[in-house]
C-alpha cells in the first residue's frame, strides 16, 4: 500500500480547508479500497431492508449466512408480516438480539403491506416511519437499493473514524451525520460510507490502528498520536 510523507495539518482548519482535506481523503479512500461497497447480501429493497435490520450488532458475514436460506422461505413482506413469531425467531436466531429484530420485522412488513402495497417506499420520510428502521438503516436501503443520497450512513466504524479524521467533535451519530453532509460532496454521500467502513476493518481498527501503512495518515489528526504508542 503506498506510504505517503507526514505532514502538518493547520491547527484549526477553516471550513473550506476541511472540505479540501475531506476531498483529498476521498480520493485517497477510493484509491486503497476500489471495490468498497455494501457488503450485505441481496438482490431487491425488501430483502435490504430485513438484512440490515438484522446486521445491528452482528457481523454482515453471519447475517449473509442467515439471509441465504431465509430468503428463499420468505419472499415478500406479507411473509415476513404473517410469520409466527416463534417460527421467524427460530430462522434469525444466530444474528442475536432475535426476539426484537423479528418484532422488528413483522411490524415493518406488516405497515409495508398495509400502507404501501408490500413494496419498500423510496424516500426517507417514509422509511423512517416503519417500525425497527432508523435514520441508518433508511440511509442504507435509500443509497443501495435504489442509488438515492438523502444522507450518510454513520455506523460504529463511520462514528469512529470521523472522530479519529477531525471531520466532527460530535459522538452522536445524526450530529456526525450533519457534519459530514457539510464536508462530503453529494455525489460521494453514498460511497463515503462505504469507503470508511472498509478502511475501519482493514486500518483504523478500533484498538490498533495501522497507521504506518495508512493511505491516509498524512491527512490524520490522529495518526501521530497513534503512531507514537506503537512499539518499534
Amino acid at each position: 500500500m503506498a506510504r505517503h510523507t507526514q505532514s502538518a495539518l493547520p491547527r484549526k482548519e477553516t471550513l473550506p480547508q476541511k472540505r479540501t482535506r475531506t476531498g483529498q481523503l476521498i480520493e485517497r479512500l477510493k484509491a486503497a479500497h476500489p471495490e468498497a461497497r455494501c457488503s450485505l447480501s441481496y438482490s431487491n429493497p425488501l430483502e435490504l431492508l430485513v438484512a440490515t435490520v438484522l446486521s445491528a450488532q452482528c457481523t454482515d458475514e453471519r447475517v449473509n449466512r442467515v439471509t441465504e436460506s431465509l430468503f428463499k422461505k420468505y419472499r415478500t413482506a406479507r411473509d415476513y408480516a404473517v410469520a409466527p413469531p416463534g417460527e421467524l425467531e427460530e430462522d434469525i436466531k444466530s444474528t442475536g438480539f432475535y426476539r426484537n429484530k423479528a418484532k422488528a420485522l413483522r411490524g415493518c412488513c406488516a405497515e409495508l403491506v398495509a400502507r404501501y402495497g408490500g413494496e419498500v417506499p423510496a424516500n426517507m420520510a417514509a422509511l423512517v416511519q416503519l417500525p425497527g428502521v432508523g435514520r441508518k438503516t433508511a440511509n442504507v436501503i435509500l443509497g443501495n437499493a435504489f442509488a438515492r443520497a438523502e444522507g450518510i450512513v454513520v455506523d460504529t466504524h463511520v462514528r469512529r473514524l470521523a472522530g479519529r479524521l477531525g471531520l466532527t467533535r460530535h459522538t452522536e451519530p445524526g450530529k456526525i451525520e450533519q457534519d459530514l453532509l457539510q464536508l462530503v460532496p453529494r455525489a460521494d454521500w453514498i460511497v463515503i460510507g462505504h469507503l470508511l467502513i472498509l478502511h475501519g476493518r482493514r486500518i483504523c481498527a478500533a484498538r490498533a490502528p495501522k497507521c504506518p501503512v495508512c493511505p491516509v495518515k498524512d491527512l490524520c489528526p490522529s495518526a501521530e498520536v497513534f503512531s507514537s504508542s506503537i512499539p518499534t
